[in-house]
């Protein structure tokens, strides 16, 4: 669906979308346009709109986004909505099943290593309706991207055993090492 026909099944100008958005009337005109693709789209501004929409990032973006532009985007939820409402969101919503149906196994595994690592840093117990998925592990670990990035610049293994150390345990467990979920801009 192009953007333009979401806008209109929500009854929304693009006046008021930016306004809803926090997004600038430039930028919305700018993708209403096409001279801006929502792909090229910063995650921040495509969380705004989403949110401002009532939709998904993945439905607005028609796309399963990469993995992660999809960390990024559930970091943004959680600073956005902060951690109870995060974690209300996410089981309401049923997001981590609904992934999991769809066989995106990375996704799945991220939301339920945040929503359990929320939960610990909150001292709220564990949702029970995940367990099954609890012992899933992804083939390979999965490493940010920063974390290539310094292996390939110092020709070294050692920012990867670095980031294992470092890593968030409800994360490790599924294979994904993630040591901050807080800092993001």
């Amino acid at each position: 669906m192009k953007f333009n026909a979401i806008l209109a099944s929500k009854s929304m100008t693009k006046y008021k979308l930016s306004k809803l958005s926090g997004v600038p009337q430039t930028t919305v005109l700018d993708i209403c346009s096409g001279k801006t693709k929502l792909e090229n789209c910063a995650s921040g501004t495509l969380f705004k709109l989403a949110k401002a929409l009532g939709v998904s990032m993945e439905f607005l973006l028609e796309q399963r986004p990469g993995f992660e532009a999809f960390k990024s985007h559930v970091c943004h939820m959680v600073k956005e909505m902060g951690d109870l409402s995060f974690i209300i969101h996410i089981l309401e919503s049923n997001l981590i099943r609904e992934y999991h149906v769809k066989h995106w196994h990375p996704e799945t595994l991220y939301l339920l290593a945040m929503v359990d690592y929320l939960s610990r840093e909150n001292e709220l117990p564990l949702c029970t309706n995940y367990n099954d998925l609890r012992g899933m592990r992804l083939n390979d670990v999965v490493y940010p991207s920063g974390v290539h990035v310094r292996c390939m610049a110092s020709d070294s293994e050692h920012p990867k055993r670095e980031s294992l150390e470092a890593s968030i345990p409800e994360f490790l467990r599924h294979n994904i090492v993630e040591a901050e979920v807080r800092d993001v801009c």
